[in-house]
């Protein structure tokens, strides 16, 4: 067990979130645990994913929302596609603090040869805070040249 601060309190299973991007590099450190059927993104709140009023914006909500949906589809088809959203929806039900984990777990309801629909509950220390749905566009990724 390392005795690094910035790790100690991650929850087992967690690690570095495999993909970046610059949208959610100020964000970081951002974890993910995967499981047979999704990928799961956690992290621990601190003021860059605030609002003026201290609380969790709900920018960063919809926007890891739609990172874990997409992820966890890509995951129940073996990572041979790729998609991009059509659609997201984001129900806000409570909300979270400054020091909280939040977690955002997700289901992928039906996967298609065009289309993947998917939800997730986003907990911050597992009480649920919001909700999300989404539906994804296959994208097949571009084969190699030879």
């Amino acid at each position: 067990m390392t005795t690094d601060a910035s790790v100690v309190d991650i929850p087992a299973g967690f690690e570095p979130l495999f993909r970046k991007s610059p949208l959610t590099e100020p964000w970081e450190p951002i974890y993910a645990r995967k499981t047979d059927k999704a990928v799961i993104i956690g992290l621990r709140l601190a003021r860059p994913h605030t609002n003026g009023r201290g609380l969790i914006h709900g920018g960063l909500i919809a926007a890891l929302a739609d990172n874990a949906m997409g992820y966890s589809c890509a995951q129940a088809t073996d990572w041979k596609t790729t998609f991009v959203t059509i659609s997201l929806a984001v129900d806000f039900i409570g909300t979270a603090n400054i020091g909280q984990w939040l977690t955002i777990e997700s289901d992928v309801l039906k996967t298609g040869s065009t289309i993947c629909f998917a939800q997730s509950l986003i907990k911050a220390d597992d009480v649920t805070i919001a909700r999300a749905n989404g539906t994804f566009r296959v994208v097949p990724k571009k084969q190699p040249a030879n």
